[in-house]
């Protein structure tokens, strides 16, 4: 594999400490080994991957999916379990001008869709995920941000000026805030596991440990290689995302662009401690600042935080952007500065050069695929990507808006292209003072 961050991005270390891992145990899927034929192979075990086998499976199609670690081993298994609107990071305005009045609303739906699609798949698969929150909120950091929030305001939201906030439940650094209807915080491992057994009760076949190393077009189809085996198969998935390869295919090369997100939980809260700081609230939120924080309290009465990772992936990055989400927490949370953290770990998330999701056909290759670069939603953005990439595979509308369709360009500089982000996150984090 050809990848453009160092090996310890890609080891065990960063996500050594995640909490996920601890509050269910994973399936011991088996290892792909001797020949295979399949309709589809799907080269990726997150939600993107996953939910395009559950879709598939349902329809009778021959499916399997290959994963090079354990199923959720990367993003989808580590992230901070927002299911939410969002998917692109470019703002409704700057949607509206590149793409359209009618693309930009299409859009937009879609992200609702996306979240509405992963509360019916857990519903309907009776997933206990640990679901709760009404919406999200967002939350001004700065009076500036809070100005915006107020020219902003949807129909269907509600704003919060700074004088609400305690009442809400919502105590800590603030300006104010806005809260939308649609979304909710759930344990990503919990629903990851639920579709990975929905898929296999359909008759999907999932592969831990078994990375495919090579994919080789053929008269018809493809024949792709993992360490212990081979695997003939009509079409072909790539859902790696964030931990995705340069040459897995070809195609993908400087198409993505991976950065780092770093996550931690608290021990469990008292009630006294959670008036003491004056967040009582489940609602899952976030902060307005470009390179934003992310938080929310858990059923269980540990605090989730998390923020943008480090630019540098060694064990001496990865202790530095650690300790700069410790104090940022202990900023916006002052109460709980002597709070104990009890898991902190890190994750890879994807950009693309457009600032939008892909999901679709690889140009010229007939029967390749890929769905990739969330910009750190793919809760619902992946599920929402995996289940159109089967229709698509089914020759079924995929009801996907332009901007999901359009396949990305390269980013500037190739294999070298994170030097584009020192400068990018420098930026924005002066747009955010």
């Amino acid at each position: 594999m050809k990848r453009i961050f160092s090996d310890y991005a890609y080891s065990a270390a960063p996500r050594s400490g995640c909490w996920w891992d601890e509050t269910i145990e994973a399936p011991d899927w088996p290892k792909h080994q001797g020949e295979l034929k399949v309709d589809v192979a799907i080269i990726g075990g997150g939600f993107t991957g996953l939910s395009a086998a559950l879709h598939l499976a349902k329809e009778g199609v021959s499916v399997a999916v290959f994963e090079a670690n354990s199923l959720g081993w990367g993003a989808s298994g580590r992230n901070g379990g927002f299911c939410c609107l969002g998917g692109s990071k470019l703002s409704e305005a700057t949607l509206r001008r590149r793409y359209g009045a009618i693309e930009a609303a299409a859009y937009f739906q879609a992200e609702k869709d996306a979240v509405s699609l992963v509360a019916d798949l857990l519903a309907r698969h009776e997933i206990d995920a640990d679901r709760h929150s009404r919406g999200e909120t967002q939350l001004a950091h700065s009076k500036r941000a809070m100005a915006r929030l107020r020219q902003s305001v949807a129909s269907e939201g509600q704003l919060h000026e700074q004088h609400e906030l305690a009442d809400l439940g919502l105590g800590g650094a603030f300006f104010g805030g806005y809260t939308t209807p649609v979304g909710f915080g759930l344990n990503p491992r919990k629903y990851l596991f639920g579709l990975a057994n929905a898929a296999q009760a359909e008759g999907a076949k999932l592969y831990q440990h078994s990375p495919v190393q090579k994919i080789c077009k053929i008269a018809q189809g493809f024949d792709l290689h993992t360490p212990t085996g081979q695997v003939r198969a009509s079409n072909v998935l790539t859902c790696t995302n964030g931990y995705s390869s340069e040459d897995l295919p070809q195609w993908m090369a400087a198409r993505y662009m991976p950065t780092q997100s770093t996550a931690f939980v608290t021990r469990v809260l008292s009630q006294n401690e959670l008036q003491a700081q004056g967040w009582t609230s489940d609602q899952i939120a976030y902060d307005t600042r470009n390179l934003l924080h992310y938080f929310r309290l858990m059923p269980d009465r540990r605090f989730l935080f998390g923020m943008r990772g480090g630019l540098m992936s060694s064990p001496r990055a990865e202790m530095r952007i650690r300790q700069k989400a410790l104090q940022d927490f202990r900023r916006l949370f002052p109460a709980w500065a002597s709070i104990d953290v009890t898991h902190i770990w890190s994750g890879m998330v994807c950009l693309s050069r457009a600032l939008v999701p892909f999901a679709g056909p690889v140009p010229d290759q007939a029967g390749l695929f890929a769905g990739f670069a969330y910009h750190g939603n793919g809760v619902a953005m992946g599920t929402y990507c995996g289940r159109a990439l089967a229709r698509m595979v089914l020759g079924q509308p995929s009801e996907l808006p332009l901007p999901i369709k359009q396949p990305p360009t390269r980013f500037p500089l190739g294999r070298w292209r994170r030097a584009l982000m020192p400068p990018a996150y420098a930026l924005l984090g002066l747009a955010d003072l």
